[in-house]
């Protein structure tokens, strides 16, 4: 694998917190999303590790859903960061709307935050003594950004492109337009010359043209039967409670579904199941993937 530049940590947190990217200029300093709020207390350590006693100056999202920005609020509680979000989040943030942030939609938290700037595609920012241009990113997210740096050949690409895969394509679920946008981002990040690529889950990679054409096979399959994309959401959300919660009731799961407006929309549009045979089947899935195990009545993350 390419090597980072000295002045770029990259901290690989796993699936239920994103990667947070560090980037340390002579004048500056720069956190690239901020995890899950389960995880914040963590983010501040490893953040305040790599410091040495520097400032965090900025904290930038490349998109608010709630494992990219849950540690937002700890941090600017801490340094007193500026905090910097795509541009269309904005009156969201602002006034603090559940209903139109994806918080309520998917279940899991985050903590209120503010912020002091916004990003908007094409904009250009200095991170770590580097440039980096935003670059819309719609697909997984409509208003997510990722950043480009030409200088070294680097982009932070968010949940747009992972080593194998991307992001679950949400607002197909609510009968918006996804797929399409999705493959015009892979598109974008195909013109671009990138030597390493830092995902927002997962390992940093080199070999961008293999997992484009990786991803570019799985959103076909998606696209092919949009179904698969409403079952891949479902046991995604599952997989994520199951992350924070470690341990959940066999009988409590049709009500943690039930309780997310984006699994009402997914499974009136696409699925038509009563909430309890859906939650057997996404259960068997994640057992079956060996990403849960069953242990007497209780559902347990593995």
């Amino acid at each position: 694998m390419s090597a980072l530049p000295a002045s770029i940590q990259v901290f690989e947190r796993g699936w239920l917190s994103s990667n947070n990217v560090l980037l340390l200029g002579r004048d500056d300093t720069a956190l690239i999303d901020t995890g899950y709020l389960t995880h914040a207390p963590q983010t501040l350590d490893l953040v305040r590790h790599a410091l040495q006693g520097r400032h965090l100056d900025l904290v930038l999202n490349t998109h608010l859903h709630s494992d990219h920005c849950g540690g937002n609020a700890t941090l600017q509680a801490h340094y007193g960061s500026r905090v910097a979000i795509p541009v269309a989040e904005a009156d969201k943030v602002r006034d603090w709307d559940v209903d139109a942030l994806s918080f309520k939609a998917t279940g899991p938290r985050c903590e209120r935050f503010t912020f002091d700037a916004t990003v908007a595609p094409g904009d250009v920012l200095t991170l770590g003594g580097m440039a980096w241009r935003a670059l819309g990113a719609p697909g997984h997210d409509p208003h997510s950004l990722i950043f480009y740096c030409p200088a070294e050949r680097l982009l932070v690409s968010a949940d747009a492109l992972w080593e194998n895969g991307f992001g679950v394509i949400f607002p197909e679920l609510d009968g918006e337009s996804g797929f399409a946008e999705a493959r015009a981002t892979l598109d974008v990040i195909a013109g671009l010359d990138v030597r390493l690529v830092i995902p927002g889950h997962g390992r940093p990679f080199s070999d961008v043209e293999g997992a484009l054409a990786r991803a570019r096979s799985r959103l076909a399959y998606l696209e092919a039967d949009p179904v698969r994309n409403a079952q891949n959401a479902i046991k995604v959300l599952l997989k994520f409670l199951l992350l924070e919660r470690q341990r959940i009731a066999l009988t409590d799961v049709p009500a943690l579904l039930l309780a997310m407006p984006v699994f009402e929309a997914a499974n009136a549009r696409f699925l038509k199941q009563t909430p309890e045979a859906l939650a057997t089947w996404a259960v068997k899935k994640l057992v079956r993937s060996v990403a849960a195990r069953i242990e007497g009545e209780h559902l347990l993350n593995h």
